[in-house]
Formats: structure tokens, C-alpha cells, sequence
């Protein structure tokens, strides 16, 4: 390389650069600002999470086994009596609630699976559910009562349920037991 290609690149290389001048020194070192990445939003895993928890409480019902009046009660073998007694007598004290007035079976089957996860998290033991009494259904009858009723029997983490006191709600509520958390 000799003389004449260096002082010809440096021609070309001033000839690009007419017009071009100086930045002050407040914007040397100037980083870029930096974007905030979008929050993921687990939308598959949300619609997969729903899918699994119908699928968790979708055994056929048959609704000729309620009558609207009848009390609720199950329990899952080896729970002592006393247990059981001390339940029915509403002598636990209740930790939390669920209201299902005015859902939907779709919106309560989807609540009643979160609340039980919560409460299993929470490692809550006794709580509340509020089904209602049918009253204001279609056909007079305790459509919520009779599912609720059934999808906690699909739940390990209930050890058993029975209707409330009559001033805790009576026929239209239950006490449910919960496992212990490990």
C-alpha cells in the first residue's frame, strides 16, 4: 500500500463526512434508554389450568338424588366421629367464606376450584361455602347445592362437608373440613 491509496481513502473517507459535526460532550456516553419487556401473560397455561380443573369436576350428576331440602353431608373413611360432630355443630370456627349467590355453574365450579386452592395454600381448615337454596333458579331447584355438592366429593383435599347451622346459612350453606397442607 502506498501513499496515494492512503491520502485517497482519507479524501473519501472526509468527502463522506462533510456535513457531519461534533457532538457536544453532554451526549457522549449516552446509553440508549432501555425498554421495559412486555409482562408475559400465560395465556395457554391459564386456558390449560381451566381445562384441567373441569376436567377435575366433570363426572355426570344425578340431580334425582338431592331433594331441595335435604341436608348435605359426606366424609371420607377413618375421619373420627367427634370430628364430625363438632362440624355438623358448627364448632369450628369458620376461617373464610365463598358466596356463590347469583353465579353461574360454569363461574362456580371455577370458583370453588381456586378457593379450595387457596385454602389448601393458606393451609385454612374450615371454611364456608354458600350455595344458596335455589330460590332463584330457573326451576326453583338447588342447581349450585347439587353440584357443589358433588364436585367436593372429587376433591382429595376435602375430608368432609355438611350443611350449615341455621344461622350460618342452613340448607343453603355447607362447613367443608380441609386437609392439613404438608
Amino acid at each position: 500500500m502506498n501513499d496515494n491509496d492512503n491520502n485517497n481513502d482519507k479524501d473519501v473517507f472526509l468527502d463522506a463526512m462533510k456535513g457531519v459535526r461534533r457532538l457536544d460532550k453532554s451526549h457522549h456516553n449516552r446509553s440508549l434508554p432501555r425498554l421495559k419487556r412486555p409482562v408475559a401473560r400465560p395465556i395457554q397455561r391459564i386456558k390449560e389450568q381451566h381445562q384441567v380443573l373441569e376436567d377435575m369436576m366433570s363426572d355426570p350428576i344425578d340431580e334425582a338424588d338431592i331433594v331441595t331440602g335435604d341436608e348435605l353431608f359426606f366424609s371420607r373413611t377413618g375421619l373420627q366421629n367427634s370430628v364430625l360432630r363438632k362440624l355438623k355443630r358448627g364448632q369450628y370456627a369458620i376461617e373464610d367464606e365463598l358466596d356463590l349467590h347469583g353465579k353461574t355453574s360454569s363461574q362456580a365450579k371455577i370458583l370453588v376450584a381456586e378457593f379450595l386452592r387457596y385454602c389448601t395454600q393458606t393451609n385454612l381448615r374450615v371454611v364456608r361455602i354458600i350455595h344458596g337454596k335455589g330460590r332463584g333458579s330457573f326451576n326453583k331447584q338447588p342447581v349450585l347445592k347439587i353440584k357443589v355438592n358433588h364436585w367436593l366429593q372429587q376433591r382429595d383435599e376435602v375430608l368432609a362437608f355438611c350443611s350449615a347451622r341455621q344461622v350460618d346459612g342452613g340448607t343453603g350453606a355447607i362447613y367443608v373440613l380441609l386437609k392439613r397442607k404438608k
